[in-house]
């Protein structure tokens, strides 16, 4: 049986100044040592590990059909589709986007996870983290050189692109709706229909 803890109450809100900042290297020793719970989802994200919303039925159907369609968008092409996996941007960040697509196969990454320079997209699905994906995680991929990212919002029914990474965020941002399609920056003579992953 589970024993459930509670978590502490704070009283107050700490300074950044009294944070500890964790690199990629500590993150994992604590995932190997089971200092994490491992039925937790967890990522980390500019030194802070952050506990993952829970999945909805949305989102998880929102995530199924976006796998279905991207599968076949890269028959015949050198990279693979990889679903809630990590990836590491920097020393600080190794965050596990919802759909990643990544250069080569899934043995060219036996002892490393892909980093920015690997990926030809991420995608976030949001049903409950919509502001979050949007306003916190597009600067975290700008700033890693992500040049595509898009948020899939199963709840409003749109997709959010967004392009030209800098160092404050990208500065092309594009939001469609069905029954428009979509091509990904690498492969632009391909395309996905909206209405293939855009479903309630």
């Amino acid at each position: 049986m589970k024993t459930l803890v509670s978590s502490p109450t704070l009283t107050f809100t700490p300074e950044p100044t009294a944070l500890k900042y964790w690199t990629v290297e500590e993150y994992r020793q604590m995932g190997e040592l089971g200092i994490l719970n491992s039925d937790d989802r967890t990522e980390l994200i500019e030194g802070q590990i952050l506990v993952m919303a829970a999945k909805g039925t949305p989102h998880v159907l929102g995530l199924r059909l976006l796998a279905v369609a991207f599968d076949a968008l890269l028959e015949h092409q050198p990279f693979f589709v990889s679903t809630q996996d990590p990836i590491q941007l920097n020393d600080f960040s190794e965050p596990e986007p919802d759909l990643a697509i990544v250069r080569g196969t899934a043995l060219d990454y036996a002892d490393r996870h892909p980093n920015s320079s690997d990926l030809a997209l991420v995608v976030e699905v949001a049903d409950s983290t919509l502001k979050y994906d949007c306003e916190v995680k597009d600067k975290l991929y700008a700033q890693s050189g992500i040049e595509d990212y898009w948020v899939l919002d199963v709840k409003n029914q749109k997709l959010h692109i967004f392009r030209n990474p800098t160092a404050t965020g990208y500065t092309s941002q594009l939001i469609l709706t069905p029954p428009n399609s979509i091509s990904p920056l690498a492969f632009p003579d391909r395309s996905i229909a909206l209405q293939d992953v855009l479903q309630k």
